[in-house]
């Protein structure tokens, strides 16, 4: 029973601050940019209890830009492996989407839900940072459903 009740509390606490992770795994940092300006005074996510980390096995939500490099896919397929379940993936951006730029390069595998399964699709080249904060925001609802 009181196993029961700390299990709960504890998962209301950790839906209340989700925390980041942001793999990019080729392109032109375009996307980067923009979701390093969400980060800014100016539009300041951490008021929803995002927190940006540089570990997997400490992360929620995986937000990944670029189109998937030959080099990158065994990387990107163990950063997904590492997070904890339950777990929720965002692609930013047209190369994440479709390989954008990228589509008839020789390096490019594809894009990211071809590797690993995608909850949340952020489109734009590169998108502005409302639409990745709304796209983070709903990755979270669908994680928050997935405890």
């Amino acid at each position: 029973m009181v196993i029961k009740i700390i299990s709960e509390l504890l998962k209301k606490a950790k839906a209340k601050s989700p925390w980041i992770l942001h793999y990019d795994t080729g392109g032109c940092n375009g996307c980067d940019i923009e979701i390093l300006a969400t980060l800014t005074p100016h539009y300041d996510v951490e008021r929803f209890g995002i927190v940006e980390k540089g570990n997997p096995r400490h992360s929620d939500i995986l937000v990944v830009t670029g189109a998937v490099t030959k080099k990158s896919r065994p990387r990107l397929k163990r950063i997904y492996e590492q997070m904890p379940s339950p777990k929720a993936v965002v692609a930013v951006g047209g190369c994440a989407i479709t390989k954008g730029i990228f589509h008839d390069a020789y390096n490019i595998c594809g894009p990211v839900d071809k590797i690993i399964p995608v909850d949340i699709y952020v489109p734009g080249c590169p998108p502005k940072p409302e639409a990745i904060i709304d796209g983070v925001l709903k990755a979270i609802n669908i994680w928050k459903n997935k405890l």
